[in-house]
Parts: C-alpha cells; structure tokens; sequence
C-alpha cells in the first residue's frame, strides 16, 4: 500500500475534476505540457491549426490511457476561438485550465548582418505582435477567461521567453512581444484574483522544436556557434527537453499544489538568466 505521504502528493497534483485547455498544443512543447496534464488526470482539448499534429497529440495521450481531444482553431480568430470552446463544453464541460502556448519568432523579423533592425515592416513586426501576444494571451483569455471568472475557479498559463527578461540577439520583435506577455499576465493576475482565476507564466530556456533546430544545429547534428553560446551561458550545460516542462504546467494548473500563486513566472532554463560571469 503506498504510504500516507505520497497518497497525499497524489491528490496535490490530481488533475482529474480539470479540463484543461492547450492552444499551441500542436506544437513540440505545447503538445508535451497537454499530454501531462492528462496524465496528470485532466481531460484535455488540444486546439490548432494543424489537424494532423492535434491529433497525434491526442493519440499519444489516449495511449497513455489519457483523455484528450482535438479541436481545430485559428487563435487569432476569436469567433474561431468561442467556436471551438462550445464544442469542449459540449464534450468534456466548461475549461477551468488554460494554456496558451501558440506563438514563435518569424523569421521575416530576424535580425542578421544582411537584414538590420531598421529593415524591419510594421507589418512584419505587427504580425510578431499579433502572433504572441494577441493570439498568443490577449484573445484566448478574453474567450475562456471570464466563464472561469464567472464560475469562480481557474489557471491561466502563458508561455513566456527568457528573451522577455533579456532580450537575445536577433529576434528584437519576439523579446518585445514576450514581454508584453510578461506585463498583460500580471495584469489578469491582479484582475481576476478576487474570482480565484490564477494566472501565471511559464518561461522555457532553449528547448530544441521545429522553429528553431535550423538555428541551433548545422546539417550533420553539430551545434551551430549561436547553439554553443547559448550552452557556454546555461549552468546545466544542455538544452532543455520537452517533457522538463510537464512538472511546472501540472503545478500551476492544479488548485491545490499554486492555490495561492498568480503573477508569478516560473522559469525551467537551465539556470541561463541566473548566468553572469
């Protein structure tokens, strides 16, 4: 019989009266965050663009004896966005989880010694706005943010950047729209605390994924010199894999283990922003 102690921690991170929602759940850290909460218990609804992706997310989670489901959205859609949600409260009840993991740098705004920041479209950079701030925090919380707020429960987890905190080489679009995600996450928090809505931010370190493999590792596999900077700066040494990420999302998601966390920013970085010299 398991002892009192790890029965105890078992129902901290039970997640099994949730429904969580994951945009960006098609992704490589979005798709690992959704496939741990539903190990974690929760019934969870993956939401994208991408069919095919979405449900090979949800396969993986019904192969784990999870429950999970996809649903096709366009999160800079809001119609697109209050659509999908009456289909999950239609099939699994109303959300009381929501991450928002939708978003990315686009290469379009990518500084480099041929293309200068002052190169740079509005529309470009508004795109890169729209991509990780609007898309990315602001709709997705307007549509599910309030019918928690109504119901008096739920967890808002926004992926963030370490970029937002400091903004790296290159990508000065994508810092700069981090860290708006930043400032409107303690926005909400102080906004919908009253209601026992909790909102939070995960800040991922470098977690190789589709976006950003070209950038880190030449064609044979080597890392590339941005790859062995970026290590030289990271204490552990490595970069970070996708599951390292479950813990952090099952903690903020639960009711019970971050009852009492909101505005906070929970960094899984491999100690890069606590690097100086």
């Amino acid at each position: 019989m398991p002892n009192a102690l790890s029965v105890k921690a078992s129902m901290i991170f039970d997640l099994s009266e949730d429904v969580a929602v994951v945009i960006g759940g098609t992704g490589v850290l979005g798709g690992k965050m959704a496939e741990g909460l539903a190990q974690a218990g929760a019934k969870v609804a993956v939401l994208g663009r991408h069919a095919g992706r979405g449900e090979a997310c949800v396969q993986r989670i019904r192969q784990a004896k999870g429950e999970g489901r996809f649903f096709a959205a366009d999160a800079l859609s809001r119609d697109s966005l209050h659509q999908a949600g009456g289909q999950i409260e239609a099939v699994f009840g109303p959300p009381t989880v929501l991450v928002n993991a939708a978003g990315g740098n686009d290469p379009k705004v990518t500084v480099t010694d041929q293309f200068k920041f002052e190169q740079i479209a509005l529309e470009d950079w508004r795109a890169n706005f729209d991509l990780n701030l609007v898309g990315g925090v602001l709709l997705p919380c307007q549509v599910f943010g309030p019918g928690m707020v109504a119901r008096g429960r739920g967890s808002i987890i926004n992926v963030a950047s370490i970029s937002a905190h400091v903004p790296l080489s290159r990508v000065a679009a994508y810092s700069a729209s981090k860290a708006a995600v930043l400032s409107l996450t303690q926005f909400l928090a102080r906004e919908w605390a009253p209601r026992q809505v909790r909102v939070n931010t995960i800040t991922p370190g470098f977690f190789p994924g589709e976006q950003n493999r070209r950038l880190l590792f030449k064609e044979d596999g080597t890392p590339t010199p941005r790859a062995q900077s970026i290590l030289a700066h990271t204490p552990m040494g490595r970069f970070g894999q996708a599951e390292e990420l479950i813990g952090a999302a099952v903690f903020l998601a639960s009711a019970r283990a971050s009852s009492f966390v909101t505005g906070s920013d929970l960094r899984v970085d491999g100690g890069f922003l606590a690097q100086t010299i």
